[in-house]
């Protein structure tokens, strides 16, 4: 557990010093960023949990008592917060509960079998892509956007599911790549960078940004848009996408072209709501670089390589293009 300790100390750290100063320099009320700091930096530390095996080992001792646990869990950031800024609703607290719950016992209850384990990612990802978490996360101040903490909260507990209750195989979940995974996910991003960018390019998706506007600060907002996109973005979407259902996909088609298209076809769909439904563009482009996060899970056997690549793209698409 040192390891997750240390983690959780910089985490909170580095969290309160960088949010005091958002806080300051956007004029947010002292009231309103005391109580969501707290809140955002549990959810946080619960998040980044999952990818400790000893966390991961002592959530699993829970056994029975896990849908409760992670009903808790996710409730207790939504009181830190909502109740001192006047944003409370029970009934928001329920369908946290209710959904927490749900999720905690459905490979319990539900009968083993691809039918149900689709269902459950068509309910995790229909839940992510909703407004729930932007309408029960309310920031009386407008702003930063608290949505994160929910969402962040979801992922957590989808993994515990997944890992803890059905024993996801091939999965290799973890935030931190190893030498192996940074080569192969930095390979694909190489091999992608033709075919995603003409598309791209090509169909008006993208545009260059003027090379002018680049400052020394470029290569901070670079470094910092690959962290958060490594360990939230392409994490959350590579273990759901690529460690499950790629796999589910392959062994059901017993093949791993086949896997790797049905994938990234609905990879490219769950994209459409992006920016105004229906995103046809976005939707295209996804799905062409799913074809490549897809090839890098299946070449390491890891999602931390599609990790590599996924964040990266998403970098690159960042920093280079509007």
């Amino acid at each position: 557990m040192a390891p997750f300790w240390i983690a959780a100390l910089a985490l909170w750290v580095i969290g309160s010093v960088g949010a005091i100063s958002y806080a300051q320099q956007q004029n947010i009320p002292q009231a309103v960023w005391m109580a969501v700091l707290p809140a955002l930096l549990l959810e946080a530390t619960m998040y980044i949990g999952t990818g400790f095996a000893g966390v991961r080992e002592r959530v699993a001792r829970l056994r029975g008592w896990l849908p409760a646990a992670m009903a808790a869990s996710a409730v207790v950031p939504y009181l830190i917060f909502s109740v001192p800024v006047g944003s409370f609703r029970m009934e928001w607290m329920g369908t946290l509960i209710v959904l927490s719950i749900v999720v905690g016992l459905w490979y319990r209850l539900a009968p083993k079998g691809l039918l149900f384990d689709l269902l459950f990612l068509g309910l995790v990802a229909g839940i992510f892509l909703s407004r729930l978490f932007p309408t029960i996360y309310e920031n009386p101040a407008g702003k930063p956007s608290l949505d994160i903490v929910g969402r962040l909260m979801w992922i957590r507990l989808g993994i515990y599911a997944v890992l803890l209750v059905r024993g996801a195989e091939r999965v290799d979940f973890g935030f931190v790549p190893q030498a192996r995974h940074w080569w192969i996910g930095a390979k694909y991003f190489l091999l992608s960078i033709p075919l995603v960018g003409i598309v791209a390019w090509s169909i008006g998706f993208v545009r260059m940004r003027d090379v002018s506007s680049f400052s020394g600060k470029t290569a901070l907002v670079a470094v910092g848009t690959f962290i958060g996109m490594l360990w939230v973005t392409a994490l959350a979407e590579e273990f759901f996408f690529r460690g499950l259902l790629q796999q589910w996909m392959q062994k059901l088609t017993g093949s791993l072209v086949w896997g790797i298209a049905i994938t990234s076809c609905l990879f490219g769909a769950a994209h459409l709501p992006m920016r105004g439904f229906p995103n046809i563009k976005f939707a295209l482009v996804a799905t062409i670089a799913g074809v490549f996060y897809g090839l890098a899970y299946a070449r390491s056997g890891s999602i931390r390589a599609s990790m590599v690549t996924h964040a990266l793209v998403n970098t690159a698409w960042r920093v280079f293009f509007v």
